[in-house]
């Protein structure tokens, strides 16, 4: 486990394994690079461009699709579409062999990496 201190972390559900998968990696390579070219803490929000981020044309959208097929507002799919986002971020981070710190300012969880690499060597 690379989160310190350990947290629950939640499954994201209806939406396909593939979706899934492509929004896992596209958030891991986003980890991967803020931590290539950043020092700071960073949360889902961060690493999609600020607060009014724009999922399309992102392995994201999948997520907004699903909860806009439940009926739900723009506004109120996108509020549910970043919990999810951030469920899937916290397992990307959980499951890379960097450790990360966290901590929730407001509603947000923010990650920060101790640059621990997990013993890899380079």
């Amino acid at each position: 486990m690379s989160l310190e201190p350990p947290s629950e972390i939640r499954s994201v559900n209806d939406i396909s394994p593939e979706a899934y998968q492509r929004i896992y990696d596209f958030l891991q390579g986003a980890v991967y690079c803020w931590c290539k070219n950043q020092e700071d803490e960073f949360g889902l929000r961060d690493l999609m461009g600020g607060k009014n981020f724009f999922w399309a044309r992102t392995p994201l959208i999948a997520i907004w699709n699903k909860h806009k097929a439940l009926g739900l507002t723009d506004d109120d799919a996108l509020t549910a579409a970043a919990i999810d986002g951030g469920w899937i971020l916290k397992r990307v981070i959980d499951d890379d062999r960097r450790t990360f710190t966290h901590r929730i300012e407001g509603q947000v969880r923010k990650y920060k990496w101790t640059g621990d690499d997990g013993d890899v060597e380079a």
